[in-house]
C-alpha cells in the first residue's frame, strides 16, 4: 500500500488491519469489520472506497473481498458481488434520501425516486430537514451510521454556516452521494460532486420570451428571499432580457419576504407601486405562495390580471389550481428524482464511471394570467 499520501497513522494502521484481516479471511461484512477494528461503519466505507481504488480489494454488496477471492471456497459469510452490468440488476439497496421540506416541492421528487427505486428493486429511505436547519450532518449520519444505507440522495442547505463541512463530509462517505437541486465541489483539488438539477435560469428565460411574444416590454422578476432557486431565476431573467433588447433598469427587480410573513403584503404592495411608477407591465414571480398573494393584492387595489399586469409564476405547485389560472414555469420535479436513483444505479453498478452532473429542463404552462399589454 502507498503510504506516502498525507493519511494520518490510525487510517494506515485501520486499512493495514482490514487488508490482514481479508488475507485470513477472504471477504469481510462491514458490520464485521466495525467490530474488529473500531471504527464507525462511515470509517470503513471510506477505507474499503480508498482501497478499490487502489486495486487492492474488491467490494462486494455490504462488504469487502480480495480482488481474486473466490467467496463461494471460504467459510466468511456470503457476500454478492457488486454486479458489472447494467443498474438494473441492483436489487436490494437502500438509498438514504434528505429533502430540506415534505410539504412543497420535494414530495414529487421523492415519488419520481420512489417509482425509479421500485424498478430497480431498491428502497428509499426518506427523511425532512428544513430551510433553518444549521446543520445536516446529524440525519445524514444515522441515515449512513443507522440505517447502514448504500448511497445518499441530498438536498443540503447551502447556505447555512455548516455546509461546507457537510459537503466535505458526503465525499468521504465512501458511498455513492448524488446531490438534488444543489451543486458543489469538495477536496483540495475541489472534485465536483454528483448531482441532478432544474436549469432553472431556462426556465425563466422561457417565461420572459414569453411574454415578449405576447407584446410586453417592461417585464419585472419578483422573488421571495429564503429561496435558493431565487438567483438561477434571476439570472435566466436577466439573460433573456439582455437578449430580447429590455432595459431592466426601467422596470421592477424586487425580494419579497415570504407570503407566510406578516410584512409581505407590504412588500408586494410596494411592487405594484413600483409597476405603476415604470410601467412595468408584466412579472414574473417566484414562488406561487408569492404569485397569488400578489394577484390577491391586485384584486384589492383594483388592478385587473391579466388585462393591466400579466403575471408568470415560478414552481407550479399550486398555480394552476388558482384562478384565474396562473400562467407557471414547472420543474420537472418527478424526473429529478427518477434521474438521481438512475445516478445512484449506475455508480454502484460502475464505480469507476465518470462523474456525472445531470441538467433536467422545465417547461412552461400557459395559462390564464398572461396576456397582451393593453394598448
Amino acid at each position: 500500500m502507498n503510504t506516502s499520501d498525507k493519511r494520518g497513522p490510525l487510517q494506515v494502521a485501520r486499512r493495514a488491519q482490514l487488508l490482514e484481516a481479508l488475507q485470513r479471511d477472504g471477504v469481510l461484512r462491514i458490520s464485521d469489520l466495525t467490530d474488529a477494528l473500531g471504527a464507525a461503519a462511515v470509517t470503513i466505507r471510506r477505507d474499503i472506497a480508498q482501497l478499490a481504488a487502489e486495486g487492492l480489494v474488491r467490494r462486494v454488496h455490504g462488504g469487502v473481498a480480495l480482488p481474486s477471492a473466490d467467496a463461494g471456497a471460504t467459510d466468511a459469510p456470503a457476500a454478492e458481488e457488486e454486479p458489472a452490468g447494467a443498474a438494473s440488476v441492483l436489487g436490494d439497496r437502500s438509498l438514504g434520501m434528505l429533502v430540506p421540506s415534505l410539504d412543497y416541492y420535494w414530495p414529487n421528487v421523492a415519488q419520481g425516486a420512489e417509482e425509479a427505486a421500485r424498478e430497480l428493486d431498491m428502497r428509499v429511505i426518506l427523511r425532512g430537514s428544513s430551510y433553518e436547519t444549521q446543520d445536516d450532518r446529524p440525519q445524514l449520519s444515522r441515515l449512513v451510521e443507522q440505517q447502514g444505507v448504500n448511497a445518499l440522495i441530498v438536498a443540503p442547505r447551502m447556505d447555512a454556516p455548516t455546509a461546507d463541512s457537510t459537503i466535505e463530509w458526503l465525499a468521504g462517505t465512501g458511498i455513492p452521494v448524488v446531490l438534488l437541486e444543489r451543486t458543489a465541489t469538495a477536496g483540495p483539488h475541489h472534485a465536483v460532486l454528483e448531482s441532478v438539477v432544474t436549469d432553472h435560469a431556462l426556465g425563466a428565460a422561457m417565461a420572459v420570451r414569453h411574454l415578449v411574444s405576447l407584446g410586453h416590454r417592461k417585464i419585472g422578476v419578483v422573488l421571495a428571499e429564503p429561496s435558493p432557486t431565487r438567483p438561477h431565476v434571476r439570472r435566466g431573467w436577466l439573460e433573456a432580457a439582455a437578449e430580447c433588447g429590455l432595459d431592466v433598469g426601467a422596470t421592477v427587480d424586487a425580494l419579497v419576504p415570504p407570503a407566510s410573513s406578516p410584512e409581505c403584503n407590504g412588500a408586494l404592495d410596494d411592487v405594484l407601486d413600483q409597476c405603476l411608477k415604470t410601467g412595468t407591465t408584466a412579472l414574473l414571480v417566484h414562488a406561487d405562495a408569492e404569485a397569488i398573494k400578489l394577484v390577491q393584492r391586485c384584486e384589492e387595489r383594483h388592478l385587473s390580471v391579466p388585462g393591466e399586469l400579466s403575471l408568470v409564476a415560478y414552481d407550479d405547485e399550486v398555480a394552476g389550481l388558482f384562478s384565474p389560472a396562473l400562467t407557471a414555469v414547472r420543474p420537472p420535479r418527478r424526473s429529478i428524482g427518477r434521474a438521481a436513483v438512475r445516478l445512484v444505479a449506475d455508480r454502484l453498478a460502475d464505480p469507476g464511471r465518470p462523474t456525472h452532473r445531470v441538467v433536467i429542463s422545465p417547461s412552461l404552462r400557459v395559462r390564464d394570467s398572461s396576456a397582451a399589454p393593453r394598448p
